[in-house]
């Protein structure tokens, strides 16, 4: 089976870990402050703090934020679950609106949804590795006042008109597990420019200052996500080539993905669309290659939420199938993916 993800590890990554072992210091070290000093580098905010999950990452900066029993938070319809999972145990009262074609948040929704329910926060959500309208979303939170947390699990490097993802809004929320393109095994991040927001954070994931959580993630998490983000451009790039090898071939029979104007999708996943998807999602695992519906569901039909209508949402549910895209793909690999898809849309198997 090709896998629809698969980390790569080096000899350095060996090395980190033995040197760990050996040093006995194996959490709270140099390779933890080197992570996120690094990592608010890359990304282009003055403060990183690591924690053990994304999740947990949107959660802290959900707290952090003053987010309590009650106060409205507006998410897109289409997500992982953490996304909204966050805001209930954060303890807000979620509220989901439409996507627009790129996946992302609808902002004209968004605008309908602040002024019907007055959230606190909104969570646009950088999916499949490509950037929600941003310039769009931070004008609204200016003129309506709502603060604006960015799940960027997805999309790490991705780019808006030259600034990347967890750079635009208020606080970015990060996650490095396993299938991510900076994968730690597990682990998130908490990103912001924002002196006051980083003292809150640091009292809910510090012990010392306040009652705090041990959010912490090891050495080993560090230097593997270390040794990994130094190596991003590089692997996005890759993915970016697979992914256009992939849109040459499949544009005439597929709905492809599509970069926004002014962005730089970075294809944590290769997501397509067709209303036949189930068999063709059959066919392919057949022929060996992992593929895979994200997501079979939308977030307020998975926690009774409140919510606008997501006419757009539902249909792309219907219609979406993601296929290996990650930059360990061999040419032949990526040949036969091509010529595996090509076969059962010719073949007549499907409707195309």
């Amino acid at each position: 089976m090709i896998r629809i993800t698969e980390p790569n590890f080096s000899e350095e990554e060996k090395r980190a870990v033995l040197e760990i072992l050996e040093s006995r210091q194996i959490t709270r070290g140099s390779w933890t402050e080197t992570f996120s000093r690094e990592f608010a580098g890359y990304i282009g905010v003055k403060h990183c703090f690591t924690v053990c999950s994304g999740t947990v990452a949107l959660f802290v900066a959900l707290k952090a934020l003053g987010v309590d029993r009650g106060d409205r938070v507006v998410v897109p319809a289409m997500s992982f679950m953490a996304t909204i999972d966050a805001v209930c145990l954060a303890g807000g009262e979620p509220v989901v609106v439409d996507v627009d074609d790129f996946y992302t948040m609808d902002p004209n929704q968004l605008e309908d949804a602040v002024k019907k329910f007055s959230p606190k926060v909104v969570i646009p959500v950088h999916l499949y590795g490509g950037m929600a309208d941003m310039e769009a979303i931070m004008e609204l939170s200016e003129r309506y006042g709502f603060y604006v947390i960015e799940d960027s699990a997805q999309a790490h490097g991705a780019e808006l008109k030259g600034k990347k993802a967890g750079a635009w809004g208020h606080m970015g929320a990060f996650s490095f597990y396993a299938s991510k393109n900076v994968p730690m095994g597990e682990g998130g991040a908490i990103t912001t420019n924002d002196d006051e927001l980083a003292k809150k954070v640091r009292r809910w994931i510090d012990f010392g200052e306040s009652p705090a959580f041990n959010f912490r993630i090891t050495e080993f998490q560090a230097a593997i996500g270390t040794i990994q983000l130094r190596r991003l451009d590089e692997r996005n790039e890759r993915r970016r080539r697979i992914a256009s090898a992939y849109t040459k071939a499949f544009g005439e029979h597929f709905l492809v993905p599509a970069e926004r104007e002014g962005s730089k999708h970075v294809y944590h996943l290769y997501t397509l669309r067709h209303p036949e998807r189930d068999r063709i999602v059959e066919d392919l695992r057949s022929a060996g290659i992992d593929a895979r519906v994200y997501y079979p569901y939308l977030l307020h039909e998975l926690r009774d939420s409140l919510h606008l209508p997501t006419p757009r949402a539902e249909r792309f549910r219907r219609e979406v199938f993601s296929i290996p895209v990650h930059p360990y793909l061999t040419d032949e690999e990526v040949s036969y993916i091509v010529d595996s898809l090509t076969e059962i849309v010719s073949s007549g198997k499907i409707i195309s």
